[in-house]
């Protein structure tokens, strides 16, 4: 990677970013920033006195060339708290590098937000795990093989993060807390981050189950690797799609993970806006 590339989606250029958008869309202290995974879309449609932002005039960023992710920054209400949604992703398997997959994660740090919740569509990979569980990502296994901090150190950033509890522990149970509070279950797990695109091979899937991960995804891990180097607080859920390659005799299908993930959106949706109006 050049340096002018890494310009591009660093520090400087997310200034730029936040700047072409604060006043557009009205930011003003947000209590965290939220990353929408696939097929949980439905959240963006819980923001009350939105305002919206496509991607494709925010600077550094990228349309969305997945199904289920809108390719919109939105700042608006959640649960009575203010907030920013990344209504989607871009991802590394789309051609991106580690880098700016997590460039959103910097650009709402720029606006602000200290807290970051990211979720995700993952295979299952415990065997007891069912489609349409919702996990609390306790951990973490970057088996992408790509840092999101090679390269030149950003201003502002810890060049050696410490990755000993990059997923707050409070923030974990104030989840927990809130799921409990409307009657929703989560489970807890370790989710394995790989680069696709193509789904796992079962001899794949017996690995990750031997290395302890629970679950399994395309995602996720560049974004929480750059919320710990910017001193932010870091919380997600993985909605278990389909249980993963081997486990079941079931093809892996993509519309079904947006197909499950959509029938998951009222817990998850309902998990969410309690967590934030706790933070």
């Amino acid at each position: 990677m050049t340096t002018e590339h890494q310009e591009e989606v660093g520090t400087a250029a997310a200034r730029r970013a936040a700047d072409a958008v604060r006043e557009r869309l009205g930011v003003h202290a947000p209590v965290a920033a939220i990353v929408l995974g696939s097929g949980l879309g439905a959240l963006a449609d819980r923001v009350t006195q939105a305002n919206r932002v496509p991607y494709a005039d925010i600077p550094g960023f990228h349309a969305p060339g997945v199904v289920g992710h809108r390719g919109e920054l939105i700042r608006g209400l959640l649960g009575g708290r203010e907030v920013l949604m990344l209504a989607g992703r871009f991802h590394m398997y789309e051609g991106h590098s580690a880098q700016a997959a997590a460039f959103p994660v910097r650009v709402v740090h720029a606006l602000g937000a200290r807290t970051l919740f990211v979720s995700n569509a993952a295979g299952g990979v415990r065997r007891t795990f069912k489609p349409g569980d919702l996990m609390v990502i306790a951990d973490h296994l970057n088996l992408m093989f790509r840092n999101p901090l090679i390269g030149a150190a950003q201003p502002g950033e810890t060049r050696f993060p410490d990755m000993s509890a990059p997923w707050t522990p409070r923030l974990q149970g104030l989840l927990e807390e809130s799921a409990k509070a409307i009657g929703v279950t989560l489970q807890r797990g370790v989710y394995a981050g790989l680069l696709g695109p193509t789904y796992e091979t079962p001899a794949e899937v017996r690995m990750l189950e031997r290395l302890g991960a629970d679950a399994v995804g395309m995602s996720t891990v560049p974004e929480v690797i750059v919320a710990a180097a910017l001193g932010m607080q870091a919380a997600g859920i993985s909605c278990i799609t389909n249980h993963a390659a081997g486990i079941t005799a079931a093809p892996l299908d993509h519309a079904e993970v947006v197909e499950v993930g959509a029938r998951a959106g009222a817990a998850f949706c309902g998990v969410v806006e309690a967590f934030v109006s706790r933070l």
